[in-house]
């Protein structure tokens, strides 16, 4: 079986770890690496994926935490909208109050390509 070596930023992709977090496991469980070829400098390292690593890697994901539980209101429209107006800038939540006030909610449907009945 051919050995597999990957980057810590290939690593995280595949578990859905950060680099950083992928980073600190290899100092910490001494995983074996290795200069990256064809990379100058010495920074860059592979990690070999051995046997340690995968049952590391197992291990973490029974102490992850449990899935959660998501309550849907009947009514989530509006705090739907609230939540996004919430994670906008000030110059996006004014840019949109402009144009709702210009466009109203006809131009804005319009805009949108929903038809109103």
């Amino acid at each position: 079986m051919k050995e597999e070596w990957l980057t810590p930023e290939e690593l995280a992709q595949r578990t859905g770890y950060t680099r950083q977090t992928i980073n600190k496991w290899i100092k910490r469980e001494q995983w074996i690496t290795k200069p990256k070829p064809g990379v100058q400098g010495g920074k860059a390292r592979v990690v070999k994926i051995d046997e340690r690593v995968t049952a590391f890697l197992d291990d973490t994901r029974h102490a992850a935490e449990p899935a959660g539980t998501y309550l849907v209101r009947s009514n989530t429209l509006p705090a739907l909208l609230t939540s996004f107006v919430q994670q906008m800038t000030p110059q996006e939540q004014e840019n949109l109050q402009k144009l709702l006030l210009r466009e109203g909610v006809t131009g804005l449907l319009q805009r949108l390509g929903i038809e109103s009945k």
